[in-house]
């Protein structure tokens, strides 16, 4: 519990308690100076007039005029003055016996007289005896009330007078000893308080303190350096280039390699932030912006005469102080991986495939000719098996032809070589021509395709015409190969903002999540289904799309078909 939480309790509580004896000592004094009030009023005065109305009894005989006005005055005070129970009934006989003695005066009717009186007195005595010992046990109640309150508020009192200074002085005074402790470079002291939550805390920090103080002292600043040499050593020997920026991206940290392929010299960069730089360095701008979202495709770096290709990596820096929980950031470091080599290797594979591709070409296309003149009855009949060969033949080089296809699209597109004839096109027309090449391959599982356009006659898409319906045939061609029998294949052309969305859904088992974005690499195939293509034709398909300032995706789940998307610049007619 916190010391503020008990002085708070402990205070408060005797604060309460003094306030409610005040309340009960005000009530009690109150009530018997009500009681006190009551038998000055309504006894005392009574017995008063009785004793009055007995002299005035007495003097009648002297002075029967002034002594019957003096009974009167006093028995009309009387009557405005009935407290007790029967004192009424007595002040009737009163009034009746004296006015019978008022008509005949007599011995016996002035006892009667005496009698009342006597009764009135005897009645108001009683009254204040009862009410006297209300009072006594009014006082009592009190003395009893103020007594335990006052004692609680003492043992209340007594307990803070006596563990109050020794709850505070204690750990102030095992705090000056630990203090000093520190001063005199023990830093292996730590403190340990019980009880209060603030004590605790503040036991907390001194111990935070004295180990960041023991962690200073056993480090020494030769060593830090021999250290920091060492790093510094290791980082400008590095073949990546290392940038390292602080939590205020002031460049700390710079090696060799990066001050070459930024042309900087070290004395005019160390200690500026990376946006001083950027502002004459168009790399270093580059890098800035990129420094949160690093980009995915590589940079390319004239170094030497010669191109270089890296791939930036942005590290963040974090560090837990010492004693500290808390994780604080405290700058990045831009990582610059060269992967010239590799990309080198990946241009010569290219090379070698486009080179491969179209060597292969013409000899396939020369078998497929040849196979296609022996088909010919004019060179003589075949039998049924010599033409299942040929078939078979035929289709084998079909698919070579188509393979070598796909591999040279590939290889323009790598190489950066593919010319793309961007105009205006009809999207319907497009999807219609698509539709017509994969009509026959449609027909042989009975599968009906359905477009649906919703598109105004004045809307138009700026795309390569021939690469975009090799796309759609594409999507066409995986879509039939993967649906069902007697199924149905959607294909949908619609305007999405300024975008038009080229969309084909088919029926078939779908494909689980965590393979829709690696459909679209190079040679990815989904485990588990029978295969018999190359694995090219979303690649192809995603560079084509991409080189056309569109967007390329899939939507799809297992057993609930699939939906291949993309998505081109909208044109209007007067565009």
């Amino acid at each position: 519990m916190k010391l503020k939480t008990k002085l708070t309790l402990g205070v408060g509580l005797l604060f309460v308690l003094i306030v409610l004896l005040s309340v009960i000592g005000s009530v009690y004094i109150n009530t018997l100076k009500s009681d006190t009030e009551k038998i000055l009023k309504a006894n005392y005065n009574s017995l008063e007039f009785s004793q009055n109305m007995l002299l005035a009894l007495d003097k009648i005989k002297i002075d029967s005029v002034i002594a019957i006005k003096e009974f009167q005055k006093n028995n009309k005070l009387q009557e405005k003055n009935l407290t007790e129970f029967g004192e009424k009934e007595a002040t009737q006989h009163l009034n009746l016996h004296f006015s019978n003695y008022l008509k005949q005066p007599s011995s016996e009717k002035e006892k009667l007289i005496r009698e009342d009186l006597v009764k009135i007195m005897a009645l108001n005595m009683k009254g204040i005896e009862r009410k006297s010992d209300t009072a006594i046990i009014t006082a009592q109640n009190a003395t009893f009330w103020i007594v335990s309150l006052g004692t609680v508020c003492f043992l209340i009192a007594f307990v803070l007078l006596f563990n109050l200074p020794q709850t505070i002085a204690e750990p102030i005074t095992q705090l000056t000893f630990s203090i000093r402790q520190i001063a005199n470079k023990n830093y292996n002291e730590r403190v340990h308080f019980k009880g209060s939550e603030e004590f605790n805390d503040l036991a907390n920090s001194f111990n935070i303190m004295a180990e960041k103080l023991q962690e200073y002292e056993s480090s020494s600043l030769s060593k830090q350096l021999m250290d920091k040499k060492r790093i510094e050593t290791l980082i400008n020997n590095m073949h990546d280039p290392v940038i390292g920026l602080d939590e205020n991206y002031v460049i700390y940290m710079i090696n060799n390699e990066a001050l070459k392929i930024t042309n900087l010299y070290k004395e005019e960069i160390m200690g500026k932030t990376a946006h001083e730089i950027a502002i004459k360095n168009d790399l270093v701008r580059e890098l800035i912006k990129n420094i949160d979202h690093p980009t995915l495709e590589p940079i390319k770096i004239i170094k030497e005469n010669k191109e270089n290709y890296f791939e930036q990596d942005i590290i963040p820096i974090s560090i837990t102080k010492t004693g500290e929980k808390e994780i604080k950031p405290i700058g990045k470091v831009i990582l610059l991986r060269n992967i010239t080599p590799f990309k080198e290797l990946d241009f010569a594979k290219t090379n070698f495939i486009a080179t491969i591709s179209h060597e292969l070409k013409t000899p396939i296309s020369a078998i497929k000719m040849g196979v296609h003149l022996l088909g010919n009855e004019k060179f003589g009949e075949l039998n049924d098996q010599q033409k299942e060969l040929l078939k078979s033949i035929n289709e084998d080089g079909q698919r070579l032809l188509d393979i070598t296809g796909e591999l040279l699209n590939l290889s323009q597109v790598e190489t950066g070589n593919i010319h793309l004839n961007i105009q205006k096109c009809i999207p319907k027309n497009m999807v219609q021509a698509a539709i017509k090449n994969v009509e026959k391959l449609a027909e042989q599982k009975n599968i009906f395709i359905n477009s649906y356009y919703a598109l105004e006659d004045n809307e138009y898409v700026a795309a390569d015409y021939d690469k975009t319906i090799w796309v759609i045939n594409n999507f066409l061609t995986n879509a039939i190969k993967y649906s069902f029998h007697d199924e149905k294949i959607q294909v949908s052309v619609e305007k999405i903002d300024s975008m038009i969305l080229f969309s084909i859904t088919d029926t078939g088992k779908g494909i689980e999540e965590k393979y829709h974005r690696q459909v679209f690499d190079r040679y990815f195939q989904v485990p588990g289904e029978h295969h018999n293509g190359t694995g090219l034709g979303l690649a192809i398909s995603k560079n084509f799309i991409e080189k056309q300032h569109g967007e390329i995706g899939v939507k799809s789940s297992i057993k609930q078909g699939s939906t291949f998307y993309f998505k081109l610049p909208l044109l209007k007619n007067n565009e």
